[in-house]
């Protein structure tokens, strides 16, 4: 099992376990460049006599795609908390390619940090030190993405490019990062009421995963074609 893979997995569990989440769908995904399954789309929530409570988030959604012959291993994981709840979400992308390894890590706000100190301070504070200590990692570098998607997410979101050494040291951050978020689920957060969060999360989250936005999903689309792009997309953004 590749390094993102194996991390992927190991994440999801803790995550799933921490939560007590169920599979509610799995579905292969597929492409014209292999005859077996290139991926998998896989959703996890609370059982339908368990709605979400205050320390469950709504839904986790995991998406694979391992395509060897163009050097593809790709593993994600979003963890949404309630349209209501202004914790932030949780994401993980991990990614080997024939070059390099790639990692996408961070907590995504539910309010705006400048004009909510108090969420700030609670949610992200915390995160300096691991997330500076990431930075100090031999063989981990800064990733090229532009303003327009670091807008939509937090400025303590590790998005990187790394050796194959550097990236499983990564581990210990993606652990601190994952039982920040699974604290935050428990104890809630300061919210000052001013903000519709689950209209503010339903526009981030459409721009959050347009193609239009970033470019990744052109490139998932080549793969797997237009309408399981969409039903990956789908899942996200619902």
């Amino acid at each position: 099992m590749s390094l993102p893979a194996a991390l992927n997995e190991r994440v999801l569990d803790r995550l799933l376990a921490a939560t007590e989440l169920s599979p509610i769908a799995d579905t292969d995904l597929t492409s014209p460049m292999s005859p077996a399954p290139v991926g998998r789309l896989r959703t996890f929530g609370p059982a339908a006599s368990e709605p979400a409570g205050d320390a469950r988030p709504a839904k986790v959604v995991a998406v694979s795609l391992v395509v060897p012959m163009i050097g593809l291993d790709s593993h994600m994981i979003f963890a949404f908390t309630r349209p209501e709840s202004a914790v932030p979400h949780f994401t993980l992308d991990a990614v080997a390619s024939a070059d390099y390894h790639a990692m996408h890590l961070d907590l995504i706000p539910r309010l705006e940090l400048a004009t909510h100190l108090g969420y700030l301070d609670a949610c992200f504070l915390p995160l300096t030190e691991p997330l500076e200590a990431a930075w100090r990692i031999d063989g981990v570098s800064p990733a090229a993405i532009g303003p327009r998607q670091r807008a939509m997410m937090s400025p303590w979101m590790v998005v990187c490019r790394a050796t194959e050494d550097a990236f499983a040291k990564l581990g210990p951050t993606v652990d601190t990062y994952l039982d920040h978020w699974l604290s935050l689920l428990e104890a809630g957060v300061p919210d000052q009421g001013d903000t519709d969060l689950a209209a503010r999360d339903t526009a981030n989250r459409a721009n959050l995963f347009s193609p239009e936005v970033d470019p990744v999903w052109h490139q998932v689309t080549r793969l797997i074609g237009a309408e399981q792009s969409d039903l990956v997309r789908g899942e996200l953004i619902s």
